[in-house]
């Protein structure tokens, strides 16, 4: 017999691991720019270098699915506007201009950025693995969007650094 939490359990115990945002994009058939706001990206090898995005059945996964290319914008902490249109909000003043590059589409204030060629997938339950090696890809100074508890927060804390001699709380070591 399998036991399973029940979906808001698992939603809640899940959204305390904090994460970044990114918007996944891709081109339709039509050749005109898709997107999703995602938080499940992560690097998988450096080489080559790869990516994983997981994606739900859905317009982007239908591009990404056809196309087998995608780019992840990865959002700084002021784009929360631009997180919550490409995860379905209207916003007042339109969609985000996305510049194309060598067939991808880029929101140009992203901090990372990465243009990316499916090289496998996995089908998990109704989401997709979509495993790509990534063609190229560029970065700058921002501090990050993250996402935790279910909300937007702003990026990053102090940095911790060895000299702080904070202790493991259950066991008295030291970093």
């Amino acid at each position: 017999m399998s036991h399973h939490p029940d979906a808001a359990g698992f939603r809640a115990a899940a959204s305390r691991f904090s994460t970044g945002v990114t918007v996944v994009t891709s081109s339709d058939g039509d050749g005109a720019p898709v997107g999703m706001t995602a938080n499940s990206f992560t690097t998988v090898s450096t080489q080559p270098p790869t990516v994983l995005v997981s994606l739900k059945r859905g317009r982007t996964w239908q591009a990404v699915s056809a196309s087998g290319r995608y780019a992840v914008n990865v959002l700084a902490a002021d784009d929360v506007a631009i997180g919550r249109h490409f995860a379905g909000a209207a916003l007042a003043q339109g969609a985000p201009a996305l510049d194309a590059r060598d067939g991808f589409f880029l929101l140009p204030a992203a901090i990372a950025q990465f243009g990316c060629e499916v090289v496998s997938t996995v089908e998990i339950a109704d989401h997709t693995l979509f495993i790509g090696e990534v063609r190229w890809c560029r970065h700058q100074d921002g501090l990050p969007l993250a996402f935790y508890a279910s909300r937007f927060r702003n990026g990053l804390g102090a940095e911790i650094l060895p000299s702080d001699g904070l202790a493991y709380p259950a066991e008295g070591w030291t970093i």
